[in-house]
């Protein structure tokens, strides 16, 4: 109607998409012991009871943001590899994430956080679900054998200790070195 305002109220889904996004950048910078629930909602602007009523616990928020991580991990995967087989697909998905490592490492440090909070069983199980469909998409894609799949994967692995400890700002000779020869390998 004329005159009447237009409601911004986002609805339940958009505002969950909101938090898991904020608590992404949360959790990757501090892990799930030093995130704080309070920054997330700050983050997105509403309350933190809030956050508790969409999530119900902090753990539940961090698993459904490792879940998060995953996914978009995982889309990224497809859009690389989109079109191609074999090595070559392994090589344009290990670019895409040696790219997201230079641009954005927030996914990376976000997985390495989850990886750390391991040792909770309900984490465990969700992180091995993820990771597992990483795997899996890789192993199809590729259709290459199970050694360098997982030659393919302990790089990746190396590309998230890079990002972990920010070695591509790094000046030493033995990081650049490192970053280099995972380039050459890509």
């Amino acid at each position: 109607m004329p005159g009447m305002a237009v409601s911004d109220r986002k609805t339940a889904t958009e505002r969950r998409d909101e938090i898991l996004e904020a608590a992404l950048v949360e959790f990757a910078a501090r892990g799930l012991d030093g995130g704080s629930t309070e920054a997330i909602a700050k983050a997105v602007g509403i309350s933190q009871p809030y956050v508790f009523r969409l999530f119900g616990t902090k753990k539940q928020l961090f698993m459904a943001t490792v879940e998060r991580c995953m996914r978009g991990t995982l889309e990224m995967f497809h859009t690389a590899s989109a079109g191609l087989a074999g090595e070559d697909a392994l090589r344009a998905i290990g670019e895409a994430y040696t790219d997201r490592l230079a641009t954005d490492p927030t996914y990376l440090h976000s997985q390495m956080q989850a990886y750390a909070a391991c040792d909770d069983l309900e984490i465990r199980e969700v992180v091995r679900r993820g990771f597992g469909e990483l795997v899996e998409y890789a192993e199809r894609v590729s259709g290459l054998s199970s050694e360098s799949i997982s030659h393919f994967f302990a790089k990746g692995m190396l590309l998230n200790v890079i990002a972990s400890m920010d070695l591509l700002q790094a000046d030493a000779g033995w990081a650049q070195r490192l970053i280099e020869g995972c380039r050459k390998d890509v």
